[in-house]
């Protein structure tokens, strides 16, 4: 039985644990010996608490594994990425990271590693699902809505993060790129909001977000665009922290101590914003690919509206984020990822047949993509 080292036991990492475990030998490691806590009941899982951020140790860790998993904080990210590919070693990894991933194509290539990355849904599944038309049509358009919310809409935030409280306040600062007419263009992030109708749920806000990341280099087509959906409303809140200077990493003085002003609000929102247990969510998102195939005007709509599972108490966003990863790291054993270096998922996406596979793990695991043709 191959086996797999999946690096965080977060709320995601942890459910790729589980899914991972029913066809492979399994090991959690987290620095937080707390996060196991969701694994007990897996005895066939072996915990491992260790500091992932030690070089040292994270090599030494992953030495017997097959494949490495990463759901690291994004601020590990980078650091945890170039580690395990220094050692040898495959990974799949959804750690949203704000460095270049692609910087590390060239060390990837000279140690013989594949390196999947920003494996998640958006970006990750929505890639894939673009690479895949990219090799069959001629794509004019890509336009990626997405967002994952509670059920129950709490005053003032209307918002529960799954990830790292400042992984999800990167969203909110981080400038948003997209393409319009082959230029990028540069915007605010929280910029041109707009509502959006969709079944079942309701009105939700679109706003623009860096989510195009390896898309910017990767796909040569004149328009695309990747936007967050919340509650409306939210985006005034969040516009009042960023510009009153609570999302500042700058060092201030408070009463002599040094304190920078985002690990204050993270401290501050992670208990506003943190699934309670049970706490229901869910996850929308809608990907139009526009084009021409076959000398005729097309339109692809996929459709995605997936909830929290109450059966294995599994997250909705870590069902869609975690097992569009759990689906790459298998297919990736089973010897249908022959690339070295490292690949966004719109790269796997193109490979014969990946795209398929992929969609196929989800729908056993009941997260549907509905399409629409036009």
């Amino acid at each position: 039985m191959k086996k797999i080292v999946v690096l965080g036991a977060g709320l995601v990492g942890s459910a790729m644990a589980i899914d991972l475990s029913k066809n492979f030998e399994v090991t959690s490691v987290d620095i937080n010996p707390d996060s196991f806590r969701k694994l007990d009941p897996y005895k066939e899982i072996r915990q491992v608490v260790a500091d992932l951020s030690d070089k040292k140790i994270l090599k030494e860790l992953i030495q017997d594994y097959d494949l490495v998993v990463g759901a690291v904080p994004g601020f590990m990210g980078y650091r945890t990425l170039e580690t395990v590919i220094e050692a040898g070693k495959d990974i799949v990894d959804i750690s949203f990271m704000p460095e270049d991933f692609l910087q590390l194509d060239d060390l990837a290539k000279k140690n013989n590693v594949t390196a999947v990355v920003d494996c998640g849904v958006a970006p990750g599944m929505s890639n894939i699902l673009l690479g895949y038309y990219n090799k069959i049509m001629d794509i004019s358009s890509y336009e990626c809505y997405v967002g994952g919310l509670p059920f129950v809409r709490e005053w003032p935030y209307e918002y529960k993060a799954v990830f790292s409280p400042i992984d999800v306040i990167e969203e909110y600062i981080r400038p948003a790129r997209y393409i319009q007419n082959s230029e990028v263009i540069i915007r605010e992030a929280l910029s041109d909001a707009e509502q959006m109708e969709f079944g079942g749920i309701g009105t939700l806000e679109a706003w623009n977000s860096d989510g195009l990341r390896s898309l910017l280099h990767t796909m040569k087509i004149p328009n695309m665009i990747e936007k967050t959906l919340r509650y409306p409303g939210c985006i005034e809140y969040l516009k009042v922290l960023r510009e009153t200077g609570f999302f500042s990493y700058d060092e201030i003085d408070v009463k002599g101590k040094k304190i920078r002003p985002i690990d204050l609000t993270a401290k501050l929102l992670f208990p506003i914003w943190k699934m309670k247990e049970g706490e229901e969510d869910y996850t929308v998102m809608r990907i139009i690919i526009k084009g021409r195939k076959d000398g005729k005007d097309q339109a692809y709509i996929y459709d995605l509206f997936d909830r929290y599972d109450t059966g294995e108490n599994i997250l909705s966003m870590a069902r869609t984020t975690g097992y569009t990863c759990t689906a790459v790291a298998s297919i990736l054993l089973e010897g249908h990822i022959d690339r070295k270096g490292v690949l966004p998922p719109e790269l796997v996406g193109e490979i014969d047949g990946n795209m398929e596979r992929v969609s196929k793990y989800l729908a056993e695991r009941e997260v549907d993509y509905k399409l629409t043709i036009q």
